[in-house]
């Protein structure tokens, strides 16, 4: 065997070698010549590694996917072993139970179940979407009666879905989408893919942790999902840098990292299929909401400010950046919806593949200048398309949109982005979203919330980015706040769209200018006038109340005025819970931080030093007032023989 195959190391080069040895002859080597080409510079010992690196991990899915796994996490241990209840609590949420580990070696956050719930919504209407063209319909969603009522009476559907063509959740569909969850953690979300999501063919359940591969592992087996979902260990890039292959790429890719997910951005938008699903989070949200805009530079690639609108701003952010990573690729993102929820980021995007319309990305992109002094904002995009006829040319956008100074108080500008400049949310997508939660209400927990920021999302205006908020607008002008309805059916009034946001309930989002805003606020002073002496010592309150109106303002209420979601009484922005916030990261745990305090009590009383052999600076200077009792010596002398033979032995 060393024969044959030594005249291809020395003679072959890399790429023939490769080949020589992509076949059968790789498993014909003897372990000795595995061992050569793996610690040293061979050609094709890269090849080696990466063979046995994926035969590791296939080896892994393969294992811990059989009836009866064994070792299937590299642990030594059995994932079949008896689970003590003391070292477990069982989470219920939807219909997903969680063997919890009560160490904390697996991180798991309660607040997050609504962004579960949502994605689970999501990922359904994109299920019966993609199985829709091959003929297949899905159940249990919320759409039967809504399908059944669009057709009209003179038209009935040509054809007929019959009930064996019908696919329900928890069954496998040899058709269905393939799911990844890339940092599963305990595998509560995969599991419940599984478990309230129809039409899928394998979910992929992927970690780094080995303690959260082994509790995944278990909660599979518990729950009884091991026909639909894989346990894998691997580093999540690693994994889908492996998956861009046409063939093995995703249907959907769901990432909910703790942080920020944007090391994870370019191997995701590589490894998802065209039109495939992109679920993001991130809860960095102080980087992208102002609070560190250097930070927010180098993970996104975007200035972040501090203002009123920073919310959605961060959304805009995150898509500007997920959009970036995709035309690298020719690859270009259509958001189907954006929510900024609690303390963190959530956005669904699709995710095609045309090198025309990613040209067109630069023209989704935009710059925002923001006034340091009353919050006035103009956005200016950075690429423009120019349309005639069949001919489409690509230019640099026009601007600044804004002088030196702002024209309404005279203040200096901030510049922030590039950010997204398109609708954070496709209408079509949204509308049916909201009729499958609505029509299923039982299968979440977080159904009457949902149903709440789905219609405030649907209501907002898709081509405004940013909007001003009321509170901000009267402290600038030192007025009392105007309710929101006469603000709303002024710029109603003076010819203007105006809606609100989901991401603040004092939100003005509109078309209107920015002059026409301050020529309101303008009215509302003059019908409430504002105290002189609060004026004299605000020189932005003043230069904006001192110019003239260029329209006068009428608060006469509108009846469109009052959002449809306000008129129902929804819950569209709801109270913080009481466990509100981002969890801790997953560690030790509270009985293995107590070992730890344990085994390491009194460990600086046994490292003490004699003090006693170092000179005392108080008796240097005839100060010490404890004689003998002091702790340092107070014998110079032999204190300076000491120092100085010690000296001599450090220079012999």
């Amino acid at each position: 065997m060393w024969t044959r195959f030594k005249p291809s190391i020395t003679i072959l080069p890399g790429t023939l070698f490769s080949q020589h040895l992509s076949g059968s002859h790789a498993g014909l080597l003897k372990p000795r010549l595995k061992k050569l080409l793996f610690n040293r510079n061979i050609p094709g010992s890269l090849l080696l590694r990466s063979m046995a690196t994926k035969t590791e991990q296939t080896s892994q899915r393969t294992t811990s996917s059989s009836e009866h796994p064994s070792d299937s996490n590299g642990t030594g241990q059995s994932e079949q072993a008896t689970v003590s209840p003391s070292d477990y609590t069982i989470v219920k949420e939807g219909k997903a139970e969680i063997l919890f580990p009560n160490k904390n070696k697996v991180f798991y956050n309660p607040v997050q179940e609504f962004n579960r719930d949502l994605t689970v919504a999501v990922i359904s209407l994109f299920a019966e979407e993609q199985l829709k063209k091959k003929g297949i319909s899905v159940g249990g969603i919320g759409l039967e009666q809504s399908d059944k009522e669009t057709p009209a009476a003179d038209n009935p559907p040509a054809v007929t879905q019959d009930s064996t063509n019908t696919v329900q959740a928890g069954n496998k569909c040899q058709d269905g989408i393939t799911i990844l969850e890339a940092l599963s953690a305990t595998g509560l979300r995969a599991i419940r893919f599984a478990k309230e999501v129809p039409g899928i063919k394998e979910i992929v359940a992927n970690d780094l942790s080995r303690e959260a591969v082994s509790s995944i592992q278990k909660n599979i087996t518990h729950n009884g999902v091991d026909d639909l979902v894989v346990a894998n260990h691997a580093d999540a890039s690693a994994f889908m840098y492996e998956h861009r292959g046409k063939q093995v790429k995703f249907d959907v890719i769901d990432l909910d990292p703790y942080g920020s997910p944007s090391i994870f951005l370019d191997s995701a938008v590589q490894s998802v299929k065209d039109g495939g699903l992109l679920c993001i989070t991130c809860t960095d949200a102080a980087v992208m909401c102002g609070n560190g805009s250097e930070t927010c530079w180098t993970k996104y690639g975007s200035m972040s400010l501090r203002a009123k609108y920073c919310h959605e701003m961060a959304l805009r952010i995150v898509l500007s950046c997920l959009d970036r990573h995709a035309n690298r690729y020719h690859r270009y993102i259509v958001p189907q919806l954006s929510l900024f929820i609690d303390f963190y980021c959530r956005v669904f995007v699709r995710v095609y593949t045309s090198q025309a319309q990613a040209k067109r990305s630069a023209s989704k992109q935009a710059m925002v200048y923001h006034c340091s002094g009353c919050d006035t904002f103009n956005v200016q995009r950075i690429g423009r398309i120019v349309e005639k006829n069949r001919s489409v040319k690509f230019h640099p956008g026009n601007g600044p949109p804004v002088g030196p100074n702002c024209e309404h108080c005279s203040a200096t500008h901030q510049i922030g982005g590039p950010m997204w400049a398109e609708p954070l949310h496709d209408a079509g997508f949204v509308q049916r979203l909201l009729c499958s939660v609505e029509n299923s209400a039982d299968r979440f927990n977080t159904a009457q919330r949902m149903v709440g920021m789905l219609s405030v999302a649907s209501e907002e205006l898709p081509d405004c980015p940013m909007f001003y908020c009321l509170d901000k607008l009267s402290s600038v002008v030192r007025v009392n706040c105007p309710p929101l309805l006469a603000v709303r059916s002024a710029i109603l009034h003076a010819g203007y769209q105006v809606s609100l946001s989901h991401t603040c309930k004092t939100a003005v989002k509109t078309d209107a200018p920015p002059h026409v805003i301050w020529d309101i606020m303008r009215g509302w002073a003059k019908q409430n006038p504002v105290n002189p002496n609060r004026l004299s010592s605000d020189a932005v309150a003043s230069t904006i109340l001192g110019k003239e109106a260029g329209i006068e303002a009428n608060f006469t209420i509108r009846a469109d005025a009052n959002p449809a979601s306000r008129q129902k009484g929804l819950k569209r922005f709801q109270e913080n819970p009481p466990n509100w916030g981002p969890k801790a990261r997953a560690g030790r745990g509270e009985e293995a931080q107590e070992d730890r305090r344990r085994r390491l009590q009194g460990k600086r009383q046994q490292e003490q030093l004699d003090l006693k052999q170092f000179p005392c600076k108080r008796f240097k200077q005839g100060q010490c007032e404890y004689g003998d009792d002091c702790r340092y010596s107070h014998n110079l002398g032999e204190e300076t023989n000491s120092t100085s033979s010690n000296s001599e032995q450090e220079k012999e």
